[in-house]
Parts: structure tokens; C-alpha cells; sequence
């Protein structure tokens, strides 16, 4: 399942064109939930990319710099040795 939150997100759709109409202030954050498929690959010359897929073809791809990238293993390393979520 696929949630996407929009706030302060206004377009104008006009002759098959969307054009952005007010303030820059827009905010916008997606979950997908229930994953069935995920993967890390190499994203350009300097980047990861995790793709994350659920069985209805929703997708979200993340690209990440190795630092960050190597964050997120040592977060999952941690949970692995302290959390109940790998028993």
C-alpha cells in the first residue's frame, strides 16, 4: 500500500499541462507499506539506490550517498542484535 501526503500542494491543469501555482512551501512525504521486494544497487558514479516494491507494482526508490547508505546498515546491524523484529 502505497500513502503519499501532499500539504500546501496546489496545481493548475490547464490545456493537458500541470503547472505549480502558489508558494514554494510544499511538502510531500510517501510510505509504502507491506514490501514485498527490496534491493540496493549501484546509482551513478557516487550513489545507492534502494528500491522498494508491493505485490500492486507500487514502487519507491530512495538514492542514498555510501555514507548514508552505510548508516542505514549499521541501524539494521544494531536491530538485528537488540530488537525482538529478528527473533
Amino acid at each position: 500500500m502505497l500513502n503519499i501526503n501532499l500539504s500546501d500542494f496546489m496545481v493548475e491543469l490547464k490545456d493537458g499541462s500541470i503547472k505549480n501555482v502558489g508558494p514554494a512551501n510544499k511538502h510531500a512525504e510517501a510510505k509504502l507499506f507491506d514490501v514485498e521486494a527490496a534491493e540496493a544497487r549501484e546509482f551513478g558514479d557516487k550513489r545507492v539506490k534502494l528500491v522498494f516494491s508491493d505485490e500492486s507494482g507500487n514502487e519507491v526508490q530512495v538514492s542514498l550517498f555510501p555514507e548514508d547508505a552505510q548508516a542505514v546498515r549499521e541501524d539494521l546491524d544494531a536491530l538485528e542484535d537488540d530488537s525482538r523484529v529478528f527473533e
